[in-house]
């Protein structure tokens, strides 16, 4: 009986013990990340027949068990990768919000001030002052253009990076996950086939970790994680990682993409297979904000130059010259695939022929199948599927593509970007104020001898240049009744062409149009002839600064300001929509955490209770055993006798 009494106490000494040393452990990583409490769990150490009874043999530990929730811990990561990924995009976006949304720094100011300066113009289009003011607000212009450009370069640098370091850090903690499977299977073949819960909530804690960095989800097998990120790529297959690389795009090497290493080979991966966590913020931002904003910005510029530039063409500049060009409008950004066939060597290129069709996305031309494909990338909207090549006009909206040398194989690619260096390329391309065209080059004047009561208007150039090259030859338009009248060439009397008058109606010829009201009479005659001495002529400075207020993007629905006030309150609608989601998804992601917390996480103050609780049941067990000893000697001393 006394061996008997002498073991069930051993056996509850033994399990108050690792109680204590368990209760001890849990204070210890009370504050240790990613630690679940953990618990000790007996069990009796079954009973003995007597005779009379059944008497107990005492207690076991049956093992020392953590306290975890497979649900609650994928909800947490769940909500940290989506928290992650919300945060990361805000804070990019953040920096362009304040660019463009600035009333000091944005393009609406100096936009305006460049206006203004050529309303000056058009008010006094003789003063050199007035010339140079309006050339040196187009020159702030241009180098506002440049500098907002610039800066959304500088963002895409620093998303650059951080794609480089967020993958890095997958990496580490791919490895750290693959290294703790293969720490657990070892440890799970041992005598007693447990497995040390530490381990355990490292490699939880590392794939919490890595859920911040990429959306990641966790299939085991065995005792072993299996990880895999964004839509199914594996990361982690038992003890091996696959180790990713930040890669330049195959259709562009100024952004990095992501891939991987297989067979000593880099892989690309799609961008839409990596969602989640900071990888997946960043990829987000990138194709849906800042490229979008870099095209929204060089579709203005580049519109503005266009058209600026066909109006400055109708004029004619101090020096009695047909105006050039006032702005340099940069050309479509065609990339090819680096994996594209290197023998046939294709190249193409391409010209925006109807800047008011331009949009803010990219487009991609494939030959797939026999067939060359056009997709707009802002929605995967197939334009063009078709065996001849896309040399039609505007088969990209405001573009068109020319098949320049090679030919195409099979997966060929090209990205065209057609406004994407729109602000960085644009540049004032006169320096001389003096060829600002500010004058009309066609002059108007009614015959002295009239004597009925027609006039004439100042006529205009018609659009687009370039402009007809009779347009300065002197005619005269001379009616031959009330209603009838000739063009006539004043130097030989040749009629030119005839027509019926109509008052207040277009009178085109040789590139310009002209109108004729009141009452012409028999005999009457109109001139139109070269603007010499048109140096005080405001006709084509004010068609230019009438540019203003035209609705000239967006097929003819928006102004140069109106769209690029459309640009802010995209940025800024888009900022206030993630600051919004970003709070909603950090609210979330605490109450994940805090009830996950509530399950694994330490409580000191069930610590301490589990102290007094398991030093009670020490004292207990130690009371058994000297009882079991008192008896025992108290047997030999009876022995003795």
């Amino acid at each position: 009986m006394g061996s008997s009494i002498l073991n069930v106490g051993q056996s509850a000494l033994a399990a108050a013990q690792a109680g204590l040393t368990t209760t001890a452990h849990n204070i210890a990583n009370a504050n240790t990340p990613g630690y679940s409490r953990q618990i000790v769990i007996q069990k009796s150490a079954g009973s003995q027949d007597m005779g009379f009874g059944y008497i107990g043999k005492g207690t076991e530990v049956a093992e020392v068990q953590r306290v975890y929730s497979d649900l609650l811990n994928e909800r947490v990561n769940q909500a940290q990768s989506s928290s992650s990924q919300l945060q990361t995009y805000f804070n990019q976006i953040s920096q362009i919000n304040n660019q463009f949304g600035s009333s000091t720094a944005g393009l609406s100011p100096t936009l305006q001030s460049f206006f203004n300066g050529i309303q000056d113009l058009a008010s006094n289009p003789t003063s050199g002052a007035t010339r140079q003011a309006a050339l040196s607000s187009a020159e702030t212009l241009a180098a506002r253009f440049q500098s907002l450009d610039g800066q959304l370069r500088d963002v895409a640098s620093g998303v650059n990076s951080q794609i480089v370091s967020t993958v890095d850090s997958i990496n580490v903690y791919a490895q750290q996950i693959a290294t703790l499977n293969d720490a657990i299977e070892k440890a799970q073949g041992g005598v007693d086939g447990q497995v040390s819960n530490d381990l355990l909530d490292q490699r939880d804690y590392a794939v919490a970790q890595l859920s911040q960095q990429v959306k990641a989800s966790v299939v085991k097998q065995g005792n072993s994680y299996n990880v895999f990120i964004g839509n199914g790529q594996p990361l982690v297959v038992g003890a091996k990682p696959t180790t990713l690389v930040a890669v330049n795009s195959t259709t562009d090497p100024g952004q990095m993409s992501v891939g991987y290493v297989s067979n000593g080979k880099q892989i690309p991966l799609a961008e839409n297979s990596l969602t989640g966590g900071s990888l997946g913020g960043l990829i987000q931002f990138r194709n849906e904000t800042l490229n979008v904003a870099q095209n929204s910005l060089g579709r203005i510029a580049v519109t503005l130059a266009m058209t600026f530039n066909a109006q400055h063409q109708l004029g004619q500049d101090q020096n009695g010259a047909i105006g050039g060009n006032f702005f340099v409008a940069a050309s479509p950004l065609v990339q090819p695939a680096s994996s594209n066939d290197k023998t046939s060597a294709a190249g193409i290129s391409a010209t925006i022929t109807d800047p008011s069709k331009l949009t803010t996305s990219d487009y991609k031309l494939q030959f797939v199948g026999g067939n060359y494909v056009v997709t707009r990338m802002s929605d995967n909207a197939q334009l063009y599927s078709d065996t001849t090549f896309p040399t039609g006009a505007n088969v990209i909206e405001g573009v068109t593509l020319s098949l320049d040398s090679g030919s195409f194989s099979e997966g060929d690619q090209f990205v065209i970007r057609p406004t994407a260096n729109g602000a960085s390329g644009f540049s004032v391309a006169i320096k001389d104020t003096a060829k600002i065209a500010a004058a009309a080059p066609i002059r108007t004047s009614a015959g002295s001898s009239n004597t009925g009561t027609g006039r004439i208007s100042a006529g205009s150039v018609n659009a687009p240049p370039p402009i007809d090259a009779n347009l300065q030859q002197p005619v005269s338009i001379n009616f031959t009744s009330a209603t009838d009248y000739d063009i006539v060439d004043p130097s030989n009397g040749a009629v030119l062409t005839s027509g019926t008058y109509t008052e207040g109606a277009d009178i085109s010829f040789n590139g310009w149009t002209v109108q004729i009201s009141g009452a012409p009479a028999t005999g009457d005659s109109f001139s139109i002839g070269p603007n010499t001495n048109g140096t005080g002529d405001p006709r084509n400075a004010t068609a230019l600064a009438q540019l203003q207020s035209a609705k000239l993007l967006g097929n003819g629905t928006v102004s140069y300001q109106g769209a690029y006030a459309q640009l802010v309150a995209t940025v800024g609608n888009k900022t206030s929509e993630l600051d919004a989601t970003s709070k909603a998804e950090n609210e979330y992601l605490t109450q994940a955490t805090n009830a996950q917390q509530a399950e694994s996480g330490v409580n000191l103050d069930e610590e301490a209770t589990n102290l007094l609780r398991y030093q009670q049941a020490y004292q207990a067990a130690g009371k058994v055993m000297q009882t079991t000893s008192e008896l025992f000697q108290l047997l030999l001393s009876l022995g003795g006798n």
